[in-house]
């Protein structure tokens, strides 16, 4: 197994910038659900993200490959990794409160373990991941509070959903250790989102009607907000803080998004959440921070 990393100041402070970034996205999406559709935004979302790393691609003229196997891993990834989720999720804040679903979409890196381990063979499961994911689902159920399915509705339909789109998240990434390996990361981004805009762009079109400009400054400015920093930029920190810290420290980012969201959507929008959202989010942390590592071992404990 390799060595965690350590994170450098710099690192600290772009893992922090990404966390805030997308953690606003969550009540800024809320806010252009006001006026336009969640396919809309997705689309959006997608087409500007992919033109500005596009433009970052040729600047820095890095190579793109053009064989048919990486083309399909572009187009698979484009839908599993961003219009799917991307939809899901903005189709549940239609129902439920931002600060929830950046909660629920928390659970995200808790089923990458175990999609990982089912398809992956270098990926075993290990006690260790096994009480972190248990430790997680068991923060996932108190959020939703399993109680309210038996009277399932809309709320519960979006909390649903922000886990389907963890899944998704979660089946990309597979796909993307199976198809994507050696494509520089940039590139990969781009032409992702390249794919995702191309089925996201028709089907808003033809679900949720043609593009218009009859929008307020508002949504207009949240909409430019959650396509080019909340997407193109956070693709770019993405990479860079997993080139400089690695992907177990990466996964720190996923503690910082909700607390970011609560804070504004709290403020600015006026939500609140339960008691028992709240003591999810302390369990889907504390099983992250399990499957982390670095807690058990500063405890002298071996699972």
């Amino acid at each position: 197994m390799a060595p965690q990393k350590t994170l450098t100041p710099l690192a600290w402070a772009l893992l922090i910038g990404l966390g805030l970034i997308w953690g606003v996205i969550f009540p800024a999406a809320k806010i252009a659900l006001n006026e336009v559709g969640a396919i809309t935004i997705v689309a959006n979302r997608t087409f500007w993200a992919a033109l500005m790393l596009w433009g970052f691609v040729l600047i820095r003229r890095i190579p793109v490959p053009g064989n048919p196997r990486v083309l399909l891993g572009f187009a698979v990834m484009g839908v599993l990794n961003n219009v799917l989720p991307f939809s899901l999720i903005f189709w549940a804040q239609q129902h439920i409160e931002a600060g929830l679903a950046s909660i629920l979409n928390g659970s995200t890196a808790i089923f990458g373990v175990l999609v990982a381990a089912i398809f992956l063979a270098d990926e075993r499961l290990s006690a260790r991941k096994i009480l972190g994911i248990g430790t997680g689902f068991l923060g996932v159920a108190t959020v939703i509070g399993l109680e309210h399915l038996k009277e399932f509705d809309l709320r519960s339909a979006g909390q649903l959903a922000v886990l389907g789109a963890t899944l998704c998240y979660a089946l990309a990434g597979v796909w993307a250790r199976k198809t994507l390996t050696g494509v520089a990361p940039t590139v990969a981004s781009a032409g992702m989102l390249s794919a995702a805009a191309l089925v996201a762009v028709p089907v808003a079109w033809v679900v949720e009607g043609p593009p218009t400009l009859d929008l307020s400054p508002v949504t207009f400015a949240v909409l430019a907000y959650i396509a080019i920093p909340g997407t193109g930029l956070a693709y770019l920190l993405y990479y860079r803080v997993l080139g400089l810290a690695g992907s177990g420290n990466l996964m720190l980012v996923t503690l910082i998004v909700p607390p970011v969201a609560i804070v504004i959507s709290t403020l600015g929008l006026g939500e609140t959440l339960s008691v028992n959202a709240i003591l999810g989010f302390a369990m889907i942390a504390f099983g992250l921070a399990i499957l982390d590592g670095r807690i058990l071992r500063r405890l002298a404990i071996r699972v």
